[in-house]
């Protein structure tokens, strides 16, 4: 399992929400460039950087992910309002080694498709879940299937992962959904990045021990609630 710092963006800054409440800002630093470089110093290969600005259509951060990719040799997974290909396309020539597609590739599998099949290992599609139901729209709106019916549908695509994000965990350090990880991990081969409520390493070893392949971890990493170096050299890969 690989363990992959997140940088959320907002407003040109690198902020990290609790529960999935944009009205609930724990953290804010004001340069994200500085923080794409620290995580890659303490060991990280794999950053995840979205754009929350974007994701809820109130501007982007298209220059901050410009300089990121610019100023880290780490593989970089970029998403957050990715909703068309012209931008998958600029993502991809600006140095982005993955893309990640939330909410038009979970209401329009055709377009998903059509992308993943000219990308393969490339896209990761992001299904955030609120008590297994999927919640799209950068968490405002709920969706009618669950994310087990949701993931059948992307078995035969050639993508990179599904990162699950458990929104009720999301920024809380409480520990991640377990059961939910583990469900899913037994329900698909498509590879399962977890996303929400890692606290500790513990945490970590419990995901890995589930067969989850990767792991997005926001909070404890900024709160120093656990040690980058250690995270980065004992979930390498």
């Amino acid at each position: 399992m690989i363990a992959i710092p997140a940088i959320d963006l907002r407003e040109g800054a690198c902020v990290q929400l609790v529960g999935g409440s944009y009205t609930n800002e724990r953290v804010r630093l004001s340069d994200p460039v500085a923080v794409a470089r620290r995580w890659s110093e303490c060991g990280f290969h794999r950053l995840h950087v979205v754009d929350l600005d974007a994701a809820t259509d109130v501007g982007d951060n298209t220059s901050v992910i410009g300089a990121i990719l610019d100023e880290t040799d780490a593989e970089v997974q970029v998403g957050g309002g990715v909703r068309h290909r012209s931008r998958i396309e600029d993502l991809l020539a600006a140095g982005a080694h993955r893309v990640i597609l939330g909410t038009r590739a979970i209401e329009n599998f055709d377009w998903l498709a059509d992308v993943a099949i000219s990308h393969p290992g490339i896209v990761v599609v992001a299904a955030d879940v609120r008590d297994r139901r999927i919640v799209t729209h950068g968490w405002t709106r709920s969706h009618p299937m669950d994310v087990f019916d949701v993931l059948a549908e992307f078995v035969h695509l050639p993508l990179a992962g599904v990162l699950v994000t458990a929104v009720h965990r999301e920024g809380q350090m409480a520990g991640p959904d377990l059961s939910l990880m583990e469900d899913l991990v037994e329900a698909t081969d498509v590879p399962i990045i977890a996303s929400g409520g890692v606290g500790s390493r513990d945490d970590l070893f419990a995901l890995e021990h589930r067969g989850v392949a990767a792991v997005v971890i926001g909070m404890a990493l900024y709160t120093g609630a656990i040690d980058p170096y250690a995270v980065a050299q004992e979930f390498a890969e």
